[in-house]
């Protein structure tokens, strides 16, 4: 199982050997630091937590800089569960890996191959409050004939019985900026020197976003 945490940079597109283009997404994914290391004895589960970025000393709490065990001031801690269920050629394998991660162990760019297929985790695109027509699609109300001012209106919801909201109505609220994870991402190209990861396709979030890696 292969995991990093890295920032968005944008999209760029690459040429394969065939001359065709291939849009991909650039991610900077510098070196993580393993921060703590979950057990099934002591945790009941098993999940590699690590560290990314860097943030002033003065915004880390005495609680945080003893769990960080002087690793570095990190800005986010992000854990990966680790599935060792069954005794397949798999999971023997996952045993191998989860017992190489200790605290302190660096993770970078070189863990990954050109042509593995990864899903990536990231929160989409924040557009505030928004109102039913671009939130959900609505076509809203006619232009003509009376009324007024009324176009972009949701109508009536309908609650004579049972008095009160029914969950899940569509109406106005806040869009976006939601958890959305991206399934069977090719790598494309790999750069160790410049921690750089290009993925095929595009990822949730905007430029500067954190996204999180993992093999599928």
């Amino acid at each position: 199982m292969k995991f990093i945490l890295g920032k968005k940079l944008g999209m760029s597109q690459i040429y394969d050997e065939k001359g065709e283009v291939i849009p991909v997404t650039i991610i900077k994914a510098e070196p993580n630091t393993v921060v703590q290391v979950r057990t099934k004895d002591k945790d009941k589960y098993e999940a590699v937590q690590i560290g990314y970025g860097t943030r002033k000393e003065k915004n880390i709490k005495k609680p945080q800089k003893g769990h960080f065990k002087k690793l570095g001031n990190f800005a986010i801690l992000r854990e990966f569960r680790l599935d060792s269920k069954g005794k397949s050629s798999r999971g023997q394998e996952q045993d191998q890996i989860s017992s190489d991660l200790v605290v302190g162990h660096k993770i970078d760019v070189s863990i990954f191959s050109v042509g593995d297929k990864v899903r990536v985790t990231g929160f989409t695109k924040g557009k505030g409050f928004q109102g039913v027509v671009k939130r959900h699609g609505f076509s809203g109300m006619p232009a003509s004939h009376g009324h007024h001012s009324v176009m972009r209106h949701a109508g009536s919801i309908g609650q004579r019985f049972p008095q009160h909201t029914l969950k899940g109505m569509r109406m106005p609220g806040r869009m976006g900026h939601a958890q959305f994870t991206v399934r069977g991402l090719k790598v494309v190209q790999i750069d160790q020197e410049n921690n750089l990861l290009a993925l095929k396709g595009a990822i949730p979030g905007n430029k500067g976003g954190i996204i999180g890696i993992q093999s599928q």
